[in-house]
């Protein structure tokens, strides 16, 4: 592949910029300080996720000015999935990043957004991943990402790519903002306020009311919050989720089962509420636990109960793919009366985060009990109000959507211009984002 991009005009990124990574000390968290951390799960497909809520003191910020992120600053990951990576612009900042990034600081004429989006094709790909070391954890050292041979674009084409990448990110600024109305119009109808709610305060109780009851002494679980929100949801129409739906466990194989092709393996690192990413670690078609009872089934919801617990992610459609131990399959039963998107909206809800936050708040990592899920309290509305949340969700999810279509079609374009022309791709690239863009308009 990189015949191909030196039989064209080209340059090395230590040509045309500074390479360096993150804070190489221990982190000095701060979740109250705003300023972001960036880390190696955080740069995706040309976009940051930003759902580890990760915060840096505002004196570790203070102390690493060379760490601490910019505009425009490339960041590529370098350890775990090698070579994701987005560009930098105002809406994460202030914010710092660790050892296990790198950062591309560009002093040329090449965009950050063209360069980006061509580390994330097959021919930036190709380099990042050939250039990583180390069998367990892959890394990618600095002094390789210098000498990535890039190629150079014309103006107009850059534009055109720039163009796309932004009118991804604000489809996706949409999508998030949609997202906030949903959990506005959801606490609405259920009539609770989680503002009034999450306010502190103490919380006295006897032995006999605290863990005479729960077994548990931490006091964090004695929270008033928690008091105030069960109150609340008891005062509406609900019902416990395992009177909604069914809920069945999938496998946990081991590292030793564990392949670089075949079935996809689905691991709490590859889901959000929005989607499943392309898995890293596969399991070998044929294989013992190569069987359909595991597979992903439409409108099944995927649920997290490690780690990062309370992710709720509804499938789309049945798919050969088998997840970890780690995420729970519910099966909505035919005479409980929810729509799977109601009931996903819900769950990924500060209602049902809540519970999740209080059941498994005590431990370092996190592990919610499936006895305790069980009794999880889900407001139920009537199916006219499920529905309303619904459509809202599903509006949110399609902007969403098209975003990572166009970030995918300007990633195309990218190769389609090293492997054809420039013209002929920026042409291709202007029709796809005219049509996601009327599209847009329609929905509006």
């Amino acid at each position: 592949m990189q015949t191909l991009i030196k039989s064209k005009k080209h340059i090395a990124i230590r040509d045309i910029g500074v390479v360096t990574d993150g804070i190489h000390t221990s982190i000095d968290y701060d979740k109250n300080s705003g300023i972001n951390l960036i880390s190696a799960t955080s740069p995706k497909q040309n976009v940051f996720n930003l759902t580890r809520n990760a915060y840096i003191s505002e004196a570790a910020h203070i102390a690493n000015p060379r760490t601490a992120l910019r505009e425009n600053d490339i960041i590529l990951s370098t350890v775990g999935t090698i070579g994701n990576c987005a560009v930098v612009n105002t809406d994460i900042l202030p914010a710092n990043s660790d050892r296990h990034v790198g950062i591309i600081r560009l002093n040329s004429s090449i965009n950050p957004y063209v360069l980006s989006t061509f580390l994330l094709t097959k021919y930036g790909r190709n380099q990042t991943v050939r250039e990583a070391t180390g069998n367990v954890q892959p890394n990618l050292f600095l002094y390789k990402i210098k000498e990535i041979i890039v190629p150079i674009f014309g103006d107009m084409f850059q534009n055109t790519v720039k163009e796309a990448v932004l009118e991804a990110r604000q489809l996706l600024k949409k999508s998030d903002t949609e997202y906030l109305e949903v959990k506005k119009l959801l606490e609405a109808e259920i009539g609770i306020d989680m503002s009034s709610i999450t306010n502190g305060g103490v919380s006295l109780k006897s032995f006999s009311e605290s863990f005479g009851n729960t077994g548990r002494l931490d006091a964090e679980y004695y929270q008033p919050k928690y008091d105030k929100l069960m109150q609340a949801v008891s005062l509406s129409v609900h019902k416990k989720l395992k009177e909604i739906v069914t809920i069945s466990k999938s496998i946990e194989p081991g590292s030793e089962a564990y392949k670089d092709n075949g079935i996809p393996f689905i691991r709490i690192s590859d889901i959000s509420k929005y989607e499943i990413s392309a898995p890293d670690k596969y399991l070998e078609p044929g294989s013992k636990y190569d069987l359909p009872i595991y597979y992903l089934k439409k409108d099944e919801i995927l649920f997290s109960k490690d780690g990062s617990v309370g992710i709720a992610y509804k499938v789309k459609s049945d798919a050969p793919m088998i997840t970890s131990s780690a995420l729970l399959h519910l099966t909505i039963k035919d005479n409980s009366k929810i729509l799977p998107d109601y009931l996903t909206a819900v769950l990924n809800s500060d209602i049902v985060q809540l519970q999740a936050e209080r059941d498994a708040g005590g431990s370092i990592i996190k592990h919610w009990k499936l006895s305790e899920i069980k009794e999880v309290l889900v407001p139920v509305l009537d199916i006219s109000r499920q529905k309303a949340v619904s459509e809202k969700s599903s509006k949110s999810f399609e902007l969403r959507h098209r975003s990572k279509k166009l970030l995918e079609y300007a990633k195309q374009a990218v190769e389609m211009a090293i492997e054809q022309n420039e013209t002929t791709a920026a042409a291709w690239l202007n029709n796809r984002i005219t049509d996601l863009t009327k599209k847009d308009a329609v929905t509006e």
